[in-house]
């Protein structure tokens, strides 16, 4: 378990412009080509970036998110690139802070929609649900329950938004109307095949995936590829098998441990977001080690 004082909230790499900096992610440009990512330990918790670091998450983010990217090489390609951080970072003391946390990738055109899969009915959903009975426009049986496992996983997209700002759910129309019916096309059913056979392994280990995001760009011939980061506790909801039961909303591996403390407080959810006690960042950064030990090792 790192501590506190090795967390990285804010990389400052002096040797390469910044392109941008997201809500953990800090983005360098290194030529015309590639990008060097920098996964930090910030946290955000409804779309604000808390002052808390959670100790090595940055480093356990992108060791979940290469795992996954090198087993889903198969059905499409990521943005890795054959570059090594040492092929682009000279000063021993940048190497330093970028170790196990940062990858050189391609430089892609990112397409504007998050694609969203939901195996189970929890959060958003659940809530469109009880509303509609449906989900991003997609009729669901009547009488689901919380937490329960939909008959098939389903894709349902999601605009991407801001720094600060919410996504917002959109029906599959919308993304042909955004990027196209062909980029649509692809884009559901790869989502939906990484899906299946990521749930299918980590199940084996113990973790039900409830639900994920994928995010998709694409390369100068048009061709679709993998880009962001890949089921990992933040950009997925991660169940615990041995705990699961629906009715309810199940324990996480993810940062829904944070957003449950929060929403005990009298915060309004705009930012400046409140200070986290030590029981919490520390619970949390276990969390995040027990989905790394289970998925990898």
């Amino acid at each position: 378990m790192q501590t506190k004082s090795n967390t990285l909230f804010r990389s400052n790499i002096k040797s390469l412009p910044l392109s941008s900096s997201g809500k953990v992610r800090d983005i360098y440009i290194i030529d015309d080509e590639h990008f060097l990512i920098v996964t930090s330990d910030r946290l955000s918790a409804f779309d604000v970036i808390l002052s808390d670091p959670i100790p090595g998450k940055g480093s356990i983010l992108t060791e979940i998110s290469n795992f996954w990217f090198r087993r889903c090489s198969n059905i499409i390609p990521n943005h890795l690139s054959d570059l090594t951080i040492e092929d682009v970072i000279n000063k021993e003391s940048e190497l330093e802070i970028l170790k196990d946390r940062a990858i050189v990738v391609r430089k892609l055109k990112a397409l504007p929609i998050e694609a969203v899969i939901r195996g189970y009915l929890i959060g958003s959903g659940w809530g469109d649900y009880k509303k509609t009975g449906k989900v991003c426009g997609i009729r669901l049986p009547q009488g689901l329950k919380q937490a329960e496992k939909l008959p098939e996983p389903i894709f349902t997209p999601a605009t991407k938004a801001n720094v600060g700002d919410h996504d917002e759910n959109i029906d599959f129309e919308s993304v042909k109307n955004l990027i196209g019916h062909e980029l649509a096309d692809q884009i559901r059913n790869i989502s939906l095949k990484i899906y299946s056979e990521a749930a299918e392994y980590a199940i084996e280990r113990g973790i039900i995936i409830a639900d994920t995001k994928f995010e998709f760009g694409v390369d100068e011939e048009n061709k679709l590829v993998l880009i962001d980061e890949l089921l990992t506790p933040d950009s997925s909801r991660f169940w615990p098998v041995e705990s699961y039961k629906i009715d309810m909303s199940p324990p996480s591996f993810d940062k829904q441990y944070v957003r449950d403390y929060l929403e005990t407080l009298n915060w309004d959810k705009k930012p400046p977001g409140p200070k986290l006690p030590d029981e919490v960042i520390n619970m949390t950064a276990e969390k995040y080690e027990d989905a790394r030990k289970k998925l990898i090792l």
